[in-house]
This record gives structure tokens, C-alpha cells and sequence, in this order.
């Protein structure tokens, strides 16, 4: 998920994102005693061993490290509780809000953020180039739509062929999901059926300057011409479709916050 989202705001190419303070009515942040709790230090730990730089990959054993951490992360430990009232179930008929975004701690080789989707609140179809991603649903309930690019999918096409990966519906607590660079899903859509909060950890970050930056798409099913094209190769319970890169949706706007929780101590590793 996402911090391109985010980093597209940075950059200012689009004009609606609106900075806000943190006390604004409605919204998911509340001041918290400066400790750290030793699960945000562990994960910024991990995260520090994990993540080797660009054009890197994980390994598997630290993938499974970082995703126990995560697995066994709450709302409290980044200064969060599920009374706050942008949690509240059907608080969309009271405040027509927006996807809200903080970021916890971003170095070169990684960042930590989290996103706060509203009661129906969408993060739109978009991309994690070259990037592995760690995301943990903290709270709420919210629907997952994946895909991955066919190795044969020709970059240059304006419908490129992708293979769904997730379609499904996550309940808070579940574990924690991972996307890599050409698999697990490396292009994603989150719909929030309940108010959501979302605990992302990207490896790279976003960066328009190293080639990582942002896109988005909108998915469409194979015509006859490309069904017949997967044929051979296709399996009984895959499903695939056609996916067409657009420009950031007008319905994505995003508030961002300052992170007031726990801060994590980066000069202790």
C-alpha cells in the first residue's frame, strides 16, 4: 500500500491533499505517552535487518520474522484505540471523510505508515514497483483486490494482461499479508466495509527520482482475443483480466496527519 499515495502529495502533483492538524475533530489520532512499546522497536529492529536497499529482495527467513511482529501488533502500540470516534461504525453519515495517512519513520531502505480508511473508503488499484510490502490490518473490515502482471504481458500495450491473485474480504485480527516485486499481489485495491486502520511496511519507499513511482490502474475482464490468448496456460480456478494504467483517480484524496504515537528510537540498533 501505498506510501506513493503519499509521496504523490509530497510532490504536489495533485492540489486537493490537506494537510491537517492532528486535534481536528474526527480524526484517528490522540496524543500518547512518549514510551516506546517494545513491539515498535522490534519492528523497526527487523525492519532495519530486513531491508537491504533497492533492487533487493527479502529473504525468506526475515520475511517470517517481520511478519510475527507484525501478526502480533495492536492498535496501542502506535497510540491508537478503537474508541476514537473515527472507528465508529457508520461514522460516514456523519462526516464524509477521507483516507488518512501518517508516517511513523522513513529512512532510504524503508518506511513504516499507516493508512485510516473511512466506512467505505477506497485506496484505488495501483502499483508497488521493484518494492516488498508488509501490511497489517489493525482494526476493521475491508476488502482486497490483487493482481499480478503475466510474465508475457507486454509493458508498452495499453492493456496489459494481469492474473487476479486476492479477492477477498479481511476481518481484523488476521496476519499479516506480503507483496514482493512480481508477486503476492503487487497491485492492490483496498475497500473499507468498516472503518479500517492499516500498518504498512515498504521496502523500497516510493521514489519518483529511482524509478519507483506510482500508478494506477483500472481493471477490466479479458475479451474473447486474450481468454483465447491464456488458454493453454490457464488454469481452472485462475482469472485473470485487463488492466489499463490512468491517471491518479479524482475520488483518492487524502488527508495526511503528524504522527503522534510512540516514536521509534533509531539510534539504538
Amino acid at each position: 500500500m501505498e506510501i506513493g499515495l503519499v509521496d504523490k502529495v509530497r510532490e504536489r502533483r495533485v492540489g486537493y491533499v490537506k494537510r491537517i492538524n492532528a486535534k481536528s475533530r474526527n480524526k484517528p489520532y490522540c496524543r500518547v505517552k512518549r514510551h516506546v512499546p517494545k513491539s515498535l522497536q522490534q519492528l523497526f529492529h527487523s525492519c532495519k535487518q530486513t531491508f537491504k536497499g533497492p533492487e533487493t529482495v527479502p529473504v525468506t527467513q526475515d520475511v517470517h520474522k517481520l511478519c510475527h511482529i507484525l501478526d502480533n501488533m495492536k492498535l496501542e502500540d502506535v497510540g491508537l484505540s478503537r474508541d476514537l470516534q473515527f472507528f465508529k461504525p457508520g461514522n460516514i453519515i456523519k462526516e464524509n471523510q477521507r483516507v488518512t495517512y501518517t508516517t511513523v519513520y522513513k529512512c532510504d531502505n524503508f518506511s513504516v505508515c499507516m493508512f485510516f480508511l473511512p466506512e467505505r473508503g477506497v485506496i484505488p488499484l495501483h502499483n508497488h514497483p521493484g518494492m516488498t510490502v508488509f501490511s497489517k490490518l489493525l482494526l476493521g473490515q475491508m476488502h482486497i483486490k490483487s493482481y499480478d502482471w503475466l510474465p508475457h504481458a507486454s509493458p508498452n500495450s495499453k492493456l496489459r494482461m494481469a492474473k487476479l491473485k486476492a479477492n477477498k474480504v479481511l476481518t481484523s485480527p488476521c496476519d499479516t499479508s506480503v507483496l514482493y516485486p512480481t508477486t503476492g499481489g503487487n497491485i492492490h485495491e483496498f475497500t473499507a466495509i468498516t472503518p479500517c486502520a492499516v500498518l504498512d511496511v515498504i521496502g523500497p519507499p516510493y521514489s519518483k527520482q529511482h524509478d519507483r513511482d506510482c500508478s494506477y490502474y483500472r481493471d477490466f475482464p479479458c475479451d474473447d482475443a486474450h481468454q483465447k490468448e491464456i488458454g493453454k496456460v490457464k488454469d481452472e480456478n485462475d482469472s485473470y483480466a485487463l488492466l489499463e494504467e490512468i491517471q491518479m483517480p479524482q475520488n483518492c484524496q487524502m488527508d495526511g496527519i503528524q504522527y503522534l504515537g510512540p516514536p521509534i528510537d533509531d539510534t539504538v540498533f
